[in-house]
């Protein structure tokens, strides 16, 4: 008889998502990669949110997750005492969950209280809540209410964080018990599955990114071949018919398939191997371009804790500007940057800095205009003496995106993104390969560096180099860009 293979919280979900993530998970672990950068940056908020979470409950019993069995024996003592629990853990044959907070209520019931870094319910947080549920049934507690604790995400910071209005609490008790039928059945299943010693064929689907990324994605759509209908524009429901159908690329895709205009011009020049080019719809496009020109470029990070007086929490903080001016056609440019040092609120600085530098007039341009305009509206709330002048400068800015958005310019280096990181080495040959920070993210969970003071002295001179560097050829590209626009329509 096959031994029962114990089923976690965390197993659980995953085998909600995937049946074979979930089999490699417990038989060969050493499969799924390690965390990158950006999802262990979203574990660490998530504890940091359920440290403040304890906060909220001063009577609170902190159990110790260290050791397996002991943490399962001190739940058991601890409940007689019917104070708060934190991380509670319940073994009930081959089921084992923790509760992030267990709250007495009445004479012998209990609420279940998750906590998440999140700032609504999702789904996934449903199923979870409802595992936990099923593993206290099951163990004999009576379970009152079911309820998420997460992220209000309306709420302003003042000169101090006050927990008690930075996290909200959602009832999900109906939810809950709307789901958990049938919840033994699933576990039967996924029992046997793990318990099985062959790895279960699942085909790629919506659950390689839903509720998360798989950390087995690339190991999974490792059969695709280049230039596959995965990177046709806004088709990712139509590439997954398609896959199905037997068609993996654009070549393949039948002429009677219907297609948007965007579509059709990607599928043309992947066929081809030669760009689209709109030439009078770009002319139109550069003679809106004014000198002085302007090439701006904002770097921002965010945190689920409000860092700052009058922030929100995952609220953009601009720490960093790349600018780049040319005067006239065919002058060389000037380049200035701001980058902040990390010891307190880089806004007021930052702005002030920006506006030296911009000018009264010229076109300023950017790539992707609603986020710096959005960077620029809420720093001006903060600081209402720019409110006029940023204002004044929603006339001027121009986005360099939209004539690769509009696809007046498609290359099928592009995989179908408009994106600068692939419009440049598509349309120029320059890539940001050579950069040791070469992405948005990498940039702001670098400059989180800065501020954790976990550096030395030398590694910061040197990420503060290579922040300078990355924002520099994020102007610098959008420079060379409208140059080879210009050298397309002579």
């Amino acid at each position: 008889m096959t031994k029962k293979r114990l089923l976690t919280k965390s197993k659980y979900l995953t085998g909600l998502q995937c049946s074979k993530y979930q089999w490699v998970m417990l038989n060969e672990p050493d499969r799924i990669p390690k965390p990158d950068a950006i999802t262990q940056h979203r574990f660490d908020h998530g504890h940091l949110i359920g440290e403040l979470a304890k906060t909220l409950f001063p009577d609170g019993i902190d159990i110790s997750a260290d050791d397996f069995k002991g943490n399962i024996r001190h739940t058991e003592d601890l409940l007689k005492k019917r104070e708060p629990l934190f991380e509670a853990g319940f073994m009930v044959d081959n089921i084992f969950c923790r509760v992030d907070v267990l709250k007495p209520v009445s004479n012998d019931e209990w609420d279940i209280i998750e906590v998440k870094s999140s700032t609504s319910v999702k789904p996934v947080n449903i199923h979870d809540v409802s595992f936990q549920r099923h593993c206290c049934d099951r163990h004999g507690l009576k379970i009152r209410e079911c309820h998420l604790m997460h992220i209000n995400n309306e709420y302003i910071r003042g000169s101090k964080i006050d927990p008690a209005s930075l996290l909200t609490i959602t009832e999900l008790t109906t939810e809950v018990e709307g789901i958990i039928n049938g919840i033994q059945q699933r576990i039967d299943t996924m029992t046997s599955t793990i318990s099985s010693k062959q790895c279960p064929s699942v085909a790629i689907g919506k659950q390689c990114n839903d509720p998360y990324e798989c950390p087995l994605k690339d190991e999974c759509w490792d059969f695709l071949p280049e230039n596959n209908v995965f990177e046709m524009y806004r088709g990712k429901k139509k590439a997954f018919e398609l896959i199905e159908m037997g068609i993996y690329t654009f070549m393949d895709i039948p002429e009677d398939l219907m297609l948007s205009e965007k579509q059709e011009i990607q599928k043309a020049c992947e066929i081809s191997g030669k760009p689209h080019i709109k030439k009078e719809a770009i002319k139109l496009f550069l003679k809106t371009l004014e000198y002085p020109l302007y090439y701006l470029d904002f770097e921002t990070y965010s945190d689920v804790i409000p860092p700052f007086e009058g922030t929100k929490p995952y609220q953009q903080i601009p720490f960093q500007f790349s600018l780049h001016v040319v005067d006239k056609d065919n002058a060389t440019a000037r380049h200035y940057s701001f980058l902040a040092d990390g010891t307190g609120d880089p806004r007021s600085e930052f702005i002030a800095s920006l506006k030296d530098k911009l000018g009264n007039n010229g076109s300023i341009v950017v790539y992707n205009q609603g986020f710096e305009k959005d960077i620029l509206k809420k720093v001006a709330n903060f600081l209402p003496e720019y409110d006029e002048w940023v204002e004044g400068l929603n006339d001027r800015i121009i986005d360099l995106l939209a004539p690769f958005r509009s696809f007046h310019y498609y290359h099928p280096k592009q995989k179908g993104s408009a994106s600068i990181k692939k419009v440049l080495p598509a349309l120029t040959g320059t890539n940001y390969d050579h950069l040791d920070i070469s992405d948005g993210m990498s940039a702001s969970l670098t400059f989180v560096d800065i501020l954790s003071n976990k550096s030395t002295e030398e590694e910061m001179i040197k990420i503060r180099e290579d922040l300078e560097k990355y924002c520099a050829l994020d102007t610098e590209g959008m420079i060379w860009i409208v140059d080879k626009l210009k050298e397309l329509v002579r």
